[in-house]
Formats: C-alpha cells, sequence, structure tokens
C-alpha cells in the first residue's frame, strides 16, 4: 500500500476515511473519544490476570493481532483497536524473547498511560497515551 492511499481520495468504504492533516491525528481522536473503554480493558486485562502489561493494536486494515475490541466499520471511527498483551507479542515474535526485558522496564503504568502499537503501511511502533482523567 502507498502512503497516499492512507489518505483515501476515492471514498472506498473498506478503506480508511480522510485525516485532516495526517492519520495520526485521527489516531488521537480515536482515543481520545475511546479513551474510557480502552482504560477499561486494560484493567480488565490485569485483574482477570491474563497479564500485567496490556497492549492496543491500532490500525487501519486487516489484522490478526490480539482480539478486536472497537471496529472502525461499527463504530464510524478512522482506527480499529485490539486488545493484546506482550504475552501474545512475545509469542508472535513481535516483540524478541531477548528485547522482553527491556520493553518491560521502558512499559509505563498501565493504570495511567495506554500502551498502543500503531500499525501504518510505512511501519509499526509504541507510543504512551495518558488516560484522561
Amino acid at each position: 500500500m502507498q502512503p497516499e492511499e492512507l489518505l483515501n481520495p476515492d471514498n472506498n468504504s473498506d478503506q480508511p476515511k480522510p485525516a485532516a492533516d495526517s492519520p495520526l491525528l485521527s489516531l488521537e481522536r480515536d482515543l481520545k473519544f475511546f479513551n474510557e473503554s480502552i482504560h477499561e480493558v486494560a484493567v480488565e486485562i490485569m485483574v482477570e490476570g491474563l497479564s500485567s502489561y496490556p497492549i492496543f493494536v491500532a490500525h487501519q486494515h486487516e489484522l490478526k493481532l490480539g482480539e478486536l475490541i472497537l471496529d472502525r466499520h461499527d463504530l464510524n471511527s478512522d482506527w480499529s483497536i485490539h486488545a493484546s498483551t506482550i504475552e501474545e507479542f512475545t509469542e508472535r515474535g513481535v516483540i524478541k524473547p531477548e528485547l522482553k526485558d527491556r520493553f518491560i522496564n521502558s512499559y509505563k503504568n498501565p493504570n495511567d498511560f495506554m500502551c498502543v502499537f500503531v500499525v501504518v503501511p510505512e511501519g509499526a511502533n509504541f507510543v504512551y497515551v495518558p488516560y484522561k482523567k
């Protein structure tokens, strides 16, 4: 996929809606809007003992990582969000086992920050977004 396809000039309903300036601005809007729901899922992951390290995957295309919790098609938003854990990321090879400790050391408090793995055609990266109180 080419970067310009992110802007969706042909309005194909299977593609993401255009963002004003950058797809990441629309991600910021979506994360603010779904802040409370994402925080509830993070707490549930930790309380149920699934993981101490919840990770949310933000994407605009099909992705098989984690469990879908917010579907952009159903919610008329720009980004879909999946819930995952460090354990799945390590098992699937997204985080190499030898780098797991480094990831844990840089992981921010999950009660205050959502850990988001942002996937775009150019690549992917982790970002930490504070929960709004």
